[in-house]
């Protein structure tokens, strides 16, 4: 991503489509210090079944989660925005200690705070076990490539 502006209520378009791209980069770095810096620092989380409160456990909850999701890769696509709120569709691929490869798929709400940072975040996610070479998220670099496929020209 080369634009890198920091994105203010309310939100315009591009604004949306903009968070949703540096929330998909910032999560495939896998570096839970840096993503949690763009949550407030007592930021609400529902995460399928588990409720997480603060930066703190953000940075706990992501540290497993990237622990136990191996080779981790990222897509989400801008689904609705108003305002302060966002809404956005995402695919991840990942495999687990014993090589059985999965496709996450999910929906995500984002509340933010008047500083562009978000203070709600809640995600439903489901897994399927999918084969190895039935992946679509194929790109070498953590980063997805700008001129990568979206999540609807994959097929996802």
């Amino acid at each position: 991503m080369k634009n890198q502006k920091k994105t203010l209520p309310p939100f315009s378009l591009e604004d949306a489509k903009l968070k949703a791209r540096l929330a998909e980069s910032a999560w495939n770095s896998k570096d839970s210090n840096k993503i949690s810096l763009a949550y407030t620092k007592n930021c609400f989380w529902r995460n399928r079944d588990e409720f997480i409160k603060g930066r703190e456990e953000i940075v706990e909850f992501l540290e497993k989660k990237f622990k136990n999701e191996l080779e981790y890769k990222l897509i989400k696509e801008l689904w609705s925005y108003d305002k302060n709120k966002i809404a956005v569709r995402f695919a991840y691929e990942w495999h687990d200690e014993k090589n059985q490869w999965y496709r996450s798929y999910g929906n995500e709400n984002w509340e933010f705070d008047e500083n562009g940072l978000m203070q709600k975040r809640l995600a439903s996610i489901n897994d399927i076990k999918i084969n190895k070479e039935d992946r679509k998220l194929l790109w070498e670099t953590d980063i997805r490539p700008d001129d990568y496929p979206c999540m609807s020209k994959l097929g996802l």
